[in-house]
């Protein structure tokens, strides 16, 4: 068509014949540049060849010079020799991924030196040679995941100093070298995933001078070194995903590094890693999602002061303590969503004004006084479509919190702490090695905490493990009670609403009869003194020590009259010898030897 429109209109201006056949093959070249492969799919305009899933065991031909996007993945390719894609010097990005690709040969890519982004993802490969990569001067972005690669050798990207990001997850690496990242100068992503190493390669790491981002998935790395990211100074997004055995970081293991957000998430983390991440003083993002954390202690975190999130879903919180998060003037943001709390009271924010998410969804949240602070913030927050719920009060139960637009007497209230028998003075009397129970029943919403301060003015409460304890009912339970243990007891009851007391007295008695063989202390290992008493045994447990006692006595004392009785039936019938006395003689003679007869025979 376009050869007619320019035969016609050279035609009507009178130009020489000689003329138009010099032109007519430049249109056929024009047009044959962009003759697509018979089984692939183009688009001119875009310089984009599909070839993808259409069975192919080798590179099409016919493949127009000027592509600059050409995908063959899906297809059944073996092996990538050298200089065959030379002709394609236009070529920007290749995507060879899902192939059964198992040889590279040397500078197979050789002559693409404008290619940018580069897949082999899911192929066959074994090993990455050195010169497999030659030529790729401009390379950007490589992605050689889910292959059957087993270690990096030294240098094995040594001629991709543009590399800005590198994907090699879902291979079976055990070892990765000191050297093999060294030519990889302007890494800037680097994504490790369900590989075999069980441990970090830090020395590997540490040439990744401009890495931004490291995301480590699904290993089996139980131990994270101090120092385990050493030389990784521009380093701002670490993730952590995955590690089933790991279940603390070390103080010193994150040391030196500047991150503006850490993920350790599905995990087995027991406890926020305050000393690992104290240092971190530029993060804004924390996520600790996933682990069994059951507790947020109070000023812990105050370091962060440029934290904005607090992701925490999915684990096993049960208490968020008061000033949690004291400190943290810029959080914005607070993700504790599918865990097992039951409030969140104000005081545990630094302060409420910059909070715009709250995500407090699939908690048994109780509807008191504490919850009444977001019920009153509830147009401004943010709870992400994800409303709370009312999960505990009757009166309440199963309402979403933005159905609270006037709020009834009933709702969100707070009764104070109240003791019970508070006017009849507990008095306990236990003989010294015996069990004191001192009571101190309270009610209350919400349910009071209840802590006892003994008559040396030291605080007990449930968290307190020893020989004096405080049960879950509020009982202070005192084992082997100790003289010194007597005195005056205070219970104190406390919940938002208020406090309440309680005074009790305890008298510990000294034994009943008092002899140092009788009445003996046994010291245990971590210093309590015992006191072993026999007239605190009850009679038929002295019965049987006595019994247990007597019997082997009285078989030893048997024992002894059987022997002597043998012995002296067998002393009649022995016969008895006796020593002639030997003279003295003079030193000129000779001694003779002793002699011995019986006593009764007479010498011969």
């Amino acid at each position: 068509m376009a050869a007619r429109t320019l035969l016609d209109s050279q035609s009507s201006s009178g130009t020489s014949w000689h003329h138009l056949m010099f032109l007519i093959p430049v249109v056929f070249l024009a047009g044959f540049t962009w003759s697509c492969p018979s089984r692939c799919h183009c688009v001119a305009q875009d310089k984009v060849v599909f070839c993808h899933s259409r069975n192919l065991t080798a590179i099409p031909g016919r493949i127009p010079p000027d592509t600059e996007f050409l995908d063959l993945s899906r297809n059944f390719l073996r092996t990538l020799q050298g200089g065959m894609f030379s002709r394609l010097q236009a070529l920007k990005e290749l995507d060879l991924s899902h192939n059964v690709i198992s040889n590279i040969e040397h500078r197979a890519f050789h002559g693409l030196q404008n290619l940018m982004s580069l897949q082999l993802k899911g192929n066959r490969l074994d090993m990455i040679s050195g010169g497999i990569f030659a030529g790729l001067s401009s390379l950007s972005v490589l992605d050689i995941s889910d292959n059957k690669i087993l270690v990096f050798l030294d240098h094995s990207f040594e001629d991709l100093s543009h590399l800005r990001k590198l994907e090699v997850g879902g291979n079976p690496l055990v070892f990765i070298s000191s050297h093999a990242f060294r030519g990889l100068q302007r890494l800037q992503q680097l994504h490790l995933e369900k590989c075999k190493f069980t441990s970090i390669p830090t020395e590997g790491f540490s040439h990744l001078h401009r890495l931004v981002e490291l995301r480590l998935k699904v290993l089996n790395i139980s131990i994270v070194p101090d120092h385990s990211f050493k030389g990784l100074h521009h380093l701002q997004v670490l993730e952590i995903h995955r590690w089933p055995s790991l279940t603390t970081l070390r103080p010193q293991s994150l040391s030196g590094l500047n991150v503006t957000s850490l993920s350790v998430t599905k995990c087995n983390l027991h406890d926020v890693p305050y000393e690992a991440i104290k240092p971190l003083a530029h993060l804004c993002v924390l996520d600790l999602s996933y682990n069994p954390i059951s507790v947020i202690y109070g000023r812990k975190l105050s370091g962060l002061s440029h934290l904005q999130e607090f992701h925490l879903t999915g684990g096993r919180l049960v208490t968020i303590h008061a000033s949690a998060f004291h400190g943290l003037a810029h959080i914005r943001l607070l993700n504790v969503s599918s865990n097992h709390l039951q409030t969140l009271e104000e005081d545990v924010f630094h302060s409420v004004g910059n909070l715009e998410v709250l995500r407090l969804d699939r908690n048994p949240l109780a509807c008191d006084c504490r919850l009444l602070w977001i019920v009153r913030r509830r147009q401004r927050l943010n709870f992400e479509a994800r409303q709370p719920v009312c999960a505990i009060n009757s009166t309440t139960k199963g309402k979403f919190f933005h159905r609270f637009s006037d709020l009834s007497p009933g709702h969100f209230r707070c009764r104070k702490s109240k003791i019970e028998d508070k006017k009849t003075l507990q008095t306990v009397n236990v003989e010294e090695g015996g069990q004191a129970n001192l009571t101190c029943k309270s009610r209350g919403d919400p349910p009071p905490t209840i802590s006892w301060v003994s008559p040396q003015d030291f605080t007990l409460d449930t968290s307190h493990k020893g020989r004096r304890a405080v049960l879950s009912d509020g009982t202070l339970k005192i084992q082997y009670a100790l003289p010194e243990d007597s005195g005056q007891y205070l219970c104190i009851a406390t919940n938002t609403a208020g406090n309440d007391t309680k005074v009790a007295r305890l008298h510990v008695s000294g034994p009943l009869f008092n002899s140092s063989f009788l009445s003996k202390e046994v010291r245990l290992l971590n210093g309590t003194r015992l006191p072993l008493n026999p007239f605190l045994v009850d009679i038929s447990t002295l019965v049987g020590i006595l019994a247990i006692g007597i019997v082997p006595f009285l078989g030893s004392v048997a024992v002894c009259f059987l022997f002597i009785f043998l012995w002296s039936k067998g002393r009649g019938n022995a016969k008895t010898y006796m020593a002639e006395s030997v003279p003295r003689y003079p030193r000129s003679w000779k001694p003779v030897a002793n002699k011995c007869r019986p006593v009764n025979q007479k010498p011969r």
